[in-house]
């Protein structure tokens, strides 16, 4: 097991490409030890950037990289890549085509005997779900048994960090979520820090203990998937990370609610000294409704989406710029064009 001592801190890393554009703005990230962390943001916003800082791949313009206490990048200090004790799962896997799977796991262990090394290549491909899979070549393997056997090869060397950049990429959508699951349980076998990059806010929420959502080169936000969601630091992460509801408001006396075109709404906290504000609802916290119920709004379907197990309903409702989304579950009962009635349940954030 690893040493849970492995904490990663960053802290005002910035950085600037010869275009001048700066790309990493003063980001600060702390990972704890033994934590998986999913960097998430749009194209451009400087996720791939940080990674490569991490890695040792570029240098950090100003700013520091600390690892188990450990400098690895900042005034007067760049270590290169080989010694950051730092394992990389790349987008496409990366195996080396003319070695075997076993070969390509044990690439890294140097300076241990041969039999430690097939050791701990036989505990690799065990803990990946591929035991017995050493002597094939990688062009036998599927895509999903290639990023497996990436981060086998990652973890050999008993890393301090592992950082993987758009692992599930190229997989297709049913493979995904299984290969994803395998990835955090093994991650979670070896007690290893890792850090996610990925664009794809379903898979940061689902596989990551910690979120960083990343805009124009700085951390929006740092939380744990549930409390990013249900308590978002802005409309823009909210927007960002899942679908959002955004409705203006204007908060009662107490502060504890607040009026909206969709009714009136509790409040998560009542603000500090602000009387109006945008509130951020999320799809299934709105509920299709009879048009008699108490505190019910009446609204024009504008699209329905069907998915299976639930599906969305788009409003047109007045007093709302944009189309209100509705999530339901069950059998429809309504179609484009028709008047709906709709509730909010829950609590909401109000944002200044």
């Amino acid at each position: 097991m690893t040493d849970h001592g492995n904490e990663l801190r960053i802290e005002q890393l910035t950085k600037s490409y010869r275009s001048g554009a700066p790309v990493l703005q003063g980001l600060d990230l702390t990972v704890p030890g033994g934590t998986l962390a999913a960097v998430l943001g749009p194209s451009g916003c400087g996720k791939t950037t940080l990674l490569r800082v991490i890695a040792g791949f570029l240098r950090a313009d100003t700013g520091t990289v600390a690892l188990d206490g450990r400098t690895l990048a900042g005034p007067g200090v760049h270590l290169p890549p080989e010694r950051r004790r730092i394992g990389i799962v790349p987008q496409e896997g990366a195996l080396f085509p003319h070695m075997t799977v076993a070969r390509n796991v044990a690439f890294g262990l140097t300076g241990l005997d041969r039999g430690e090394r097939r050791r701990r290549t036989a505990d690799m491909l065990d803990l990946v779900g591929l035991a017995g899979y050493g002597d094939r070549m990688p062009h036998e393997l599927s895509g999903g048994q290639q990023q497996r056997i990436a981060l086998a090869r990652a973890l050999a060397p008993r890393p301090a960090l592992v950082l993987l950049d758009e692992p599930f990429n190229a997989l297709d959508s049913a493979l995904r979520a299984g290969v994803r699951a395998d990835v955090r349980s093994a991650l979670r076998a070896t007690g290893a820090t890792a850090l996610l990059v990925t664009h794809d806010q379903q898979e940061a929420l689902s596989t990551a203990d910690l979120v960083a959502v990343v805009r124009q080169g700085r951390v929006a936000q740092c939380d744990t998937p549930q409390d990013l969601y249900r308590r978002p630091a802005d409309p823009w992460v909210a927007g960002f990370v899942g679908d959002a509801v955004l409705v203006p408001a204007t908060v009662h006396g107490s502060g504890s609610t607040a009026t909206t075109p969709l009714g009136t709404v509790t409040l998560t906290a009542p603000p500090q000294g602000r009387s109006t504000g945008t509130v951020v609802l999320r799809p299934e916290q709105l509920q299709l409704t009879d048009a008699d119920t108490e505190e019910a709004v009446r609204g024009t379907v504008r699209d329905v989406f069907y998915y299976g197990h639930d599906a969305k309903v788009t409003l047109a409702v007045q007093g709302v710029d944009d189309p209100v989304d509705v999530r339901v579950s069950g059998p429809l009962s309504v179609g484009p064009g028709q008047e709906a009635a709709i509730r909010v349940t829950g609590e909401a954030t109000l944002h200044p």
